[in-house]
């Protein structure tokens, strides 16, 4: 018997809705991938056949992000978190100090890391003002003998993100770009080395990517425990443990349909469309929907706001959720609501969420 599948509207913030076309092409591929009468999940990842599809997805995605010859991009695990603590053991070396932009929950959680290994201070802050905004580029506080500086490029929880990167000179440029990367052309040669969670943009969870120039390797702490050393991924092609094949498998093909697409810029103003559809319902809705963030500091990908009545807030999210809505109510320790429009949230979804908003507005 046929199961009927409800559609639905996902907005989750991570692991995130993935292109219908990359689903279906897995399911298609699932227990015979390319005539191995295996799944990809089932290969050795020494296989030539596991092998071809680990360097397609890095070959692509540096295509895809124009990354310079002197970068090295290598799949790793642990998500964003263990990178919190990768980069000070491999690069905040003693006597030096390291730079973290303070701009919400997971900018915060990489400072806290980097304080049990090393001496790192805050650059900049937007905690006072309730992480509302991005700080001024022209107004962050660092050295120029800096082991690094840190942040966090688009921030979930409160719905932030960073329009336009600083120019650090010769002190390394350091991004967790995990909830934004890949939805827009960016100078890859503005960091020093750029990490991310596949679960938004990428693909599933449990897939790091990590960017990283090549001289940033050769010169970090030698005395770290191997698994955690950059030079063993980057001497190893991300192979020197079993690393997640159908994590990577599926990022690959998350990239080929980047390529299908027509590329990042394509994506670029797809996602500004889909953002405007929404923000738009909340800036007309006469303040029955505020925004949390400030405008000039607005993420693309998480969209937050608050209903200006708590109870209609609950009912707005009940009905919503009736109505096939996924993923739309804000983060735990927050509250508010959030619309996640990642890159492969069809525009609309966006519509459709546009038009409940301003249709429960009109009802209450």
């Amino acid at each position: 018997m046929k199961q009927t599948i409800q559609p639905v509207y996902n907005f989750n913030a991570g692991p995130s809705a993935l292109p219908s076309s990359v689903l279906e092409k897995a399911q298609q591929e699932l227990l015979n991938f390319r005539g191995t009468g295996m799944s990809v999940m089932e290969l050795s990842h020494r296989s030539s056949t596991y092998e071809e599809v680990h360097n397609n997805a890095i070959t692509r995605l540096k295509t895809l992000f124009s990354i310079p010859e002197n970068y090295e991009v290598l799949f790793l695990q642990g998500g964003a978190s263990l990178q919190f603590s990768m980069i000070p053991m491999n690069f905040l070396q003693k006597g030096q100090k390291a730079a973290y932009v303070n701009t919400g929950v997971w900018a915060e959680k990489a400072f806290t890391e980097a304080k049990l290994l090393g001496d790192p201070y805050e650059a900049a802050s937007s905690k006072e003002g309730n992480h509302r905004f991005i700080p001024n580029i022209n107004d962050l506080q660092y050295n120029q003998g800096d082991a690094y500086i840190h942040i966090t490029s688009n921030n979930t929880i409160y719905g932030t993100q960073w329009r336009d990167f600083p120019d650090t000179g010769d002190v390394p440029l350091i991004a967790d770009m995990s909830s934004d990367i890949m939805s827009k052309p960016i100078d890859i040669s503005k960091f020093a080395m750029i990490y991310a969670g596949a679960q938004k943009n990428l693909g599933p969870s449990g897939v790091t990517v990590v960017i990283i120039r090549k001289d940033m390797i050769e010169k970090a702490n030698p005395n770290v425990p191997t698994i955690l050393k950059y030079s063993t991924h980057y001497k190893n092609n991300s192979l020197f443990n079993t690393p997640p094949t159908f994590g990577i498998y599926m990022l690959g093909e998350v990239l080929g349909w980047i390529e299908e697409k027509g590329g990042l810029q394509t994506l670029a103003k797809q996602n500004e469309e889909k953002a405007k559809l929404i923000y738009d319902a909340i800036d007309e809705s006469n303040g029955f929907y505020v925004g949390h963030a400030e405008p000039e500091s607005r993420s693309l990908m998480n969209i937050t706001f608050k209903l200006a009545d708590q109870e209609l807030e609950k009912k707005f999210l009940e009905e919503a959720k009736q109505g096939g809505f996924v993923g739309i109510n804000g983060y735990r320790t927050v509250g508010g609501c959030r619309a996640s429009t990642y890159n492969a949230v069809p525009v609309e979804a966006c519509k459709a969420l546009s038009e409940i908003m301003i249709q429960f507005q009109k009802n209450n």
